[in-house]
């Protein structure tokens, strides 16, 4: 007895330092509620853009890859409207990653103004309607007020699926890329072996494979040695013969091969960037999509010929001499162009007079990259020629020192001049320094356009889908009513079942969906049908994160312990359960993103933010309202957490 009554005071000091302790631990900080509460205002904050829905708009882009849209050109826009007594709800100048626009927003019921303000800056800034400089199209801008915009809180975008608007699987030719190079390569060869003079009785390709034929041994060993050094790219081989033909048999290497299909896609996508430019789409999604095929998604267009014509348009680049001498010079004044020349203007709008003569095209360009000039540290482009390209530059440069040469870009039948630099020596190795009073983002933007002028590769479009906007305006609705509902069900489940604490898992319910959509908010994700199904899951998964920990809390309550202990232990144990069920998820979640791609991939990045959002409201957010209600209660001898069974021990034998 004495034995039994000691250890019930052990026990009952125990239970009592127990629940001094869990008292304590059901107690936040006051900084911890105030890190919540802001938290949960950025959240509401950020969150609110996307319900205020879409004014309609006019959107000036670009229309020519050479033509930039600058402040100047906002400057112009406003006059413009402020002439024709336009005003406009609000003017802005965006600066995107692959093109600068303008948008002039106006109220929701201004329809009318929206298309007068279209033909005022079609007519306005469009000098030559034939030939248009600027792209005006009719959009759809976030109706965000002026505090929000302030701040850069905006909606999400709208994926094709929610928006309507044309979809395009491109199939890459990458057959006809590596033929291209080695096109380019049998040239190459031709040219080596006449100028070192190294007899052949032919050279023919058959596919892939180009065969040289030689009198002897001893003239194949020399053109081997050439172009073991000269053409790098090449796999060569030397078939074993007793007598004529000695032959060489030249294959692109696998590594040569491969940095033909990756330049092949990197080209087609750069190039596919400049031509939807036209188009105004905001938001357009071009994606490589496998090893040779392309994803264009042009959200909000529903004509589906431009769009083809925009995608199969083709540009070409080439390289002349400019005539700058004093007669042509005063026949261009006088209204006529010289024989042998051709009119072309510049990036500036100055006239030039150009040979007809082409010295270099587009094909004989391997690549060009911004950088800065060694000595005065102004920003230039470099061009890396191909073998061919580069013997002519320079032969053309060593004879043309003190004259200027024109690179030209031809789209829709019509040049433009990107860029005439001054001549100051003689160029050789193939590599080219453009330079000239241009800015780092000039120099970027030209070397842009000198890579995408034209496609390194032919395209088909293996599959078209056309979206309209009332399936997307569906689309959108089901979504939202079938989220709606399934949360709306659950929060009464939970309020009957769990009584307070149920009402406190339907309010952190609430502040996952904000807390997620305003993260997608601030990265300017795209929402898609795929991503209104990760919401739909993650409302899914906090529930069952809600319903461990308040069942662990009743569990708790079952075994005798006092409410306040019941409720720390309920927490902290179910946190590790909450933990590996939501870490197994995630992992899922980054294989999706890792792997997946189009629709897969937003389903994933909504998925693994969505858990990143469940276990902090439902472990964080839950319990900072749970102390609020029950932990500054002292004597706390009852919980609102629904019936608890306990079993019946009184018939025990």
């Amino acid at each position: 007895l004495l034995a039994s009554s000691a250890a019930s005071d052990v026990y009952k000091r125990q239970v009592q330092s127990t629940l001094t302790e869990k008292d304590a631990m059901n107690r936040y900080p006051l900084w911890k509620y105030i890190v919540i509460v802001v938290a949960l205002l950025i959240g509401l904050v950020y969150t609110l853009p996307n319900f205020y829905g879409e004014s309609p708009a006019v959107q000036v882009s670009s229309g020519k890859a050479t033509v930039k849209v600058t402040e100047d050109t906002l400057s112009n826009v406003e006059a413009l409207l402020k002439e024709a007594g336009l005003k406009p709800n609000g003017v802005f100048y965006e600066q995107g990653a692959q093109q600068n626009t303008i948008r002039v927003r106006f109220d929701p019921t201004e329809a009318e103004k929206q298309l007068q303000a279209r033909e005022v800056l079609e007519k306005g800034l469009n000098k030559d309607p034939s030939d248009p400089s600027y792209v005006v199209a009719l959009n759809l801008v976030p109706n965000t007020p002026s505090w929000l915009l302030s701040i850069n809180a905006l909606p999400m975008y709208l994926g094709l699926d929610l928006r309507g608007g044309v979809h395009f699987l491109l199939q890459v030719d990458m057959s006809a890329a590596i033929t291209k190079r080695m096109e380019a390569s049998l040239s190459d060869i031709r040219t080596q072996l006449r100028d070192k003079h190294i007899r052949h009785t032919g050279i023919n390709r058959t596919g892939d494979v180009v065969e040289i034929s030689f009198a002897d041994d001893a003239e194949r060993a020399k053109a081997n040695d050439l172009m073991r050094n000269t053409q790098p790219d090449l796999a060569l081989t030397l078939p074993e013969a007793s007598s004529a033909p000695y032959l060489i048999r030249a294959t692109l290497s696998q590594k040569a091969m491969r940095t033909v299909q990756e330049y092949a896609l990197k080209q087609n996508i750069s190039t596919l960037h400049n031509r939807i430019n036209e188009l105004g789409v905001a938001e357009p999604v071009i994606a490589q999509q496998g090893a040779d095929r392309i994803v264009v998604q042009l959200p909000g267009v529903q004509d589906t010929a431009k769009a083809k014509d925009i995608l199969g348009r083709t540009a070409t680049l080439e390289v002349r001499l400019v005539d700058d001498s004093p007669e042509a010079l005063s026949q261009l004044a006088a209204g006529n162009v010289p024989f042998g020349d051709e009119r072309f203007q510049d990036r500036e709008g100055n006239t030039l007079l150009v040979k007809r003569r082409v010295i270099l095209t587009g094909d004989n360009l391997n690549d060009a990259q911004p950088g800065f000039d060694s000595q005065t540290q102004e920003p230039t482009v470099n061009l890396e020629l191909d073998n061919r390209g580069a013997r002519i530059f320079k032969d053309v440069t060593r004879d043309n020192v003190g004259k200027r040469i024109a690179i030209i870009l031809f789209e829709k039948g019509k040049g433009e001049v990107v860029t005439a630099p001054v001549v100051r020596q003689e160029i050789g190795g193939g590599r080219v320094q453009i330079s000239g009073r241009m800015t780092a983002v000039e120099a970027t933007d030209t070397a842009l356009l000198l890579r995408a002028g034209s496609l390194a590769a032919p395209m088909e479009i293996v599959e078209e889908r056309l979206i309209g906007p009332s399936l997307g305006e569906a689309n959108i609705e089901a979504g939202f009513r079938s989220t709606l509902y399934g949360f709306v069900i659950i929060a009464i489940f939970m309020a009957v079942y769990y009584q307070a604490f149920g009402v406190v898992s339907a309010i952190s319910l609430v502040c996952n969906v904000m807390m997620l959509i305003a993260i997608l908010s601030m990265l300017q994700a795209t929402l898609t049908l795929p991503g209104i199904a990760a919401i739909a899951l993650t409302l899914g998964m906090a529930v069952d994160s809600n319903v461990l920990i308040n069942e662990r809390i009743r569990e708790e309550l079952r075994m005798g312990r006092q409410p306040q202990t019941a409720i720390s232990e309920g927490y902290e144990r179910a946190f590790a359960t909450i933990l590996d069920s939501n870490i197994t998820s995630l992992i899922a979640g980054l294989a999706l993103l890792i792997f997946g791609s189009g629709p897969v991939r937003g389903f994933a990045v909504v998925h693994c933010i969505g858990i990143c959002t469940s276990i902090f409201t439902s472990v964080t957010v839950s319990r900072a309202m749970v102390n609020l209600v029950y932990g500054r209660q002292k004597k706390l001898t009852r919980v609102h957490i629904g019936q608890i069974w306990r079993p019946d021990t009184s018939k025990t034998k």
